[in-house]
């Protein structure tokens, strides 16, 4: 660990938005352990943002179960004796097909990640922090656009990213009695491989197809850099980046 910088975990940094807010954090001068579900994903990413003096630790994890979770959050304490930042990054989206064609797996495959993931991990954040000295820290969920209007097709995905808006709120409220901030990021169209297609079309609420334009995943790395900097006296409880002509605001 470099000096006295400060311990990040970022979820889901093997790729997309969870690797560009490693590189963010690690360029702000924090250590940050990398957890994500295939280790050589993870590997090949941190050999990508790692650079000379800052300090990276590679820890596969699979957020939907809760011992590898909890051996996560023990490797991170074992090796750096706190954390000073949660990001909740990991997510994944069901196939863009009619609602009641959806099987059983694919609606739970969602709800365990997006949702029961981000809980197991505040769960242990909040472990973590209430008893370190000094006490508390700050969790930051990534939400979506998709937390406050649905894209067509997208039910698992949306309900979810609404219960994250609702477990990021619980979160800020509880963690109060322990210094724990807890706000959340809401990303439109930031430009990773699950936005790709959206370069020839994506559907439109009213059925037909047209492209949206994308934002470059450092803006968000930015925001997060911002709001993590903050001392925990003050939190941006949520603040929502997006490609500024998206259809987000009317979605259309």
């Amino acid at each position: 660990m470099a000096g006295n910088a400060k311990i990040a975990i970022v979820t889901g940094a093997g790729t997309g938005v969870g690797k560009a807010i490693t590189r963010g954090l690690l360029e702000a001068g924090y250590t940050v352990v990398m957890a994500g579900r295939r280790a050589e994903v993870l590997e090949a990413a941190e050999r990508e943002v790692r650079a000379p003096g800052t300090s990276v630790l590679s820890v596969p994890t699979d957020v939907t179960d809760p011992a590898s979770v909890a051996a996560l959050f023990a490797r991170t304490k074992e090796n750096f004796g706190r954390l000073d930042l949660l990001v909740n990054n990991a997510g994944i989206g069901a196939p863009a097909i009619p609602l009641e064609d959806l099987s059983f797996e694919q609606w739970q495959n969602v709800v365990n990640t997006n949702l029961t993931g981000t809980f197991l991990c505040i769960q242990e954040a909040f472990r973590l922090m209430k008893d370190q000295d000094p006490r508390g820290g700050r969790i930051i969920n990534n939400g979506s656009v998709s937390a406050y209007a649905p894209r067509p097709l997208s039910a698992p995905y949306t309900a979810t990213k609404h219960a994250v808006l609702g477990l990021t709120k619980s979160a800020s409220l509880d963690g109060r009695a322990y210094d724990i901030a807890c706000g959340q990021i809401d990303i439109g169209n930031a430009a990773t491989d699950m936005t790709a297609r959206m370069a020839t079309g994506v559907l439109q609420a009213n059925g037909t197809m047209a492209p949206e334009p994308t934002i470059d995943p450092k803006h968000v790395a930015d925001a997060v850099v911002y709001m993590a900097g903050l001392p925990l006296t003050a939190n941006v409880q949520t603040m929502t980046v997006m490609a500024t002509k998206m259809p987000f605001v009317g979605r259309g």
